[in-house]
C-alpha cells in the first residue's frame, strides 16, 4: 500500500515570500515550450520562425494560460459561487484552473500573435502543439505534490492512500495524466511533427489525443465535489473533452483531404 508523502506545497521561503511548487512547475512549462521550440527552429528551418517569434508566441502564449484557465475554471465549474464571490476570482493563488478553459485562451492569444507577425494562425497552432505536452506534465506533477486531483477508490495494488482525504486507496490518477496527457502525448506528437504535414494536423492530433486521453484519465479521477458524476454517468472534464476529439478528428480529415485536393 503507497501513501502519498504530503509534501510540503511551499519550496522556498524567501523572506516573505513564498515559492509554491506549483508556480515552479508552470515556470518549467514555460521553459520546455522555450528549449523545444528553439529545438523545432534549429532543426526544422522550413518551418520560417525565429528565436524573436518564439519569444513573443510564448509572451501571448503566458497571458492566455493563465487567463483563459482561470476564466474558463470560474465559468465552466463554479460560475453561481464566483457571481456570489467576485473579489474571490482574483485569489489565484488558492488555486482553480482549468485546462480547457487555459486552451482556449490559447487559441486566442495565438490568433493575436497571427495578426500581428503575419503567420496563418493555424500555420502557428502547428508550430506550438508539439512544445505543449511537457508542461502539461509538469503541471500534473505539480497536482500531484500538491495532494489534489486525487483519484477515485480502487483495489490495484499501486492505490495510493491521501491522508488528508481519508484511509482508502485511491488512483494517483495526477500520474496518469502526467503520463498520459503529458509524457505519451509529447512522444507522439513531437514524432509526428518531425516530418511536413498539411497545415493543421498537428493541431487536430494534439486535439483529439489529448481528448482522449484526458477522457480515459477522467474515469480514474475524483469528479469535483462541487459537481460529482453529470448526465451519462460522465464527469465535466469528460464532457468538455468530447468536442476536442471530434474537432481534432475533424481537422486531420480537413488537412489530408485538402492536400489531396490540391495535388
Amino acid at each position: 500500500m503507497l501513501i502519498h508523502p504530503q509534501f510540503d506545497p511551499i519550496a522556498l521561503q524567501l523572506g516573505p515570500l513564498p515559492i509554491r511548487w506549483y508556480g515552479l512547475m508552470y515556470l518549467l512549462a514555460f521553459a520546455f515550450v522555450i528549449v523545444l521550440g528553439r529545438m523545432r527552429i534549429k532543426n526544422q528551418p522550413t518551418l520560417n520562425w525565429t528565436n524573436k517569434n518564439l519569444d513573443d508566441a510564448l509572451f501571448y502564449g503566458v497571458l492566455g494560460v493563465i487567463l483563459g484557465g482561470r476564466l474558463g475554471y470560474i465559468l465552466f465549474y463554479k460560475p453561481l459561487y464566483y457571481l456570489s464571490h467576485p473579489l474571490e476570482i482574483f485569489s489565484v493563488w488558492e488555486g482553480g484552473m482549468s485546462f480547457h478553459g487555459g486552451l482556449i485562451g490559447v487559441l486566442l492569444a495565438m490568433w493575436f500573435f497571427a495578426r500581428k507577425t503575419g503567420k496563418p494562425w493555424l500555420n502557428v497552432m502547428d508550430f506550438i502543439a508539439p512544445l505543449v505536452p511537457l508542461g502539461l506534465a509538469a503541471g500534473r506533477m505539480g497536482n500531484f505534490i500538491n495532494a489534489e486531483l486525487w483519484g477515485r477508490p480502487t483495489s490495484a495494488p499501486w492505490g495510493m492512500i491521501f491522508p488528508h482525504v481519508d484511509t482508502l486507496p485511491r488512483h494517483p490518477s495526477q500520474l496518469y495524466q502526467f503520463a498520459l496527457e503529458g509524457i505519451l502525448l509529447f512522444v507522439i506528437l513531437w514524432v509526428f511533427a518531425r516530418r511536413p504535414r498539411p497545415v493543421g494536423a498537428v493541431s487536430g492530433l494534439f486535439l483529439s489525443a489529448y481528448g482522449l486521453f484526458r477522457f480515459v484519465a477522467e474515469f480514474t479521477r475524483e469528479p469535483d465535489e462541487f459537481l460529482g458524476v453529470l448526465s451519462l454517468g460522465l464527469t465535466m472534464g469528460q464532457w468538455l473533452s468530447l468536442p476536442m476529439i471530434a474537432i481534432g478528428i475533424a481537422m486531420i480529415h480537413w488537412a489530408y483531404s485538402k492536400r489531396q485536393a490540391e495535388v
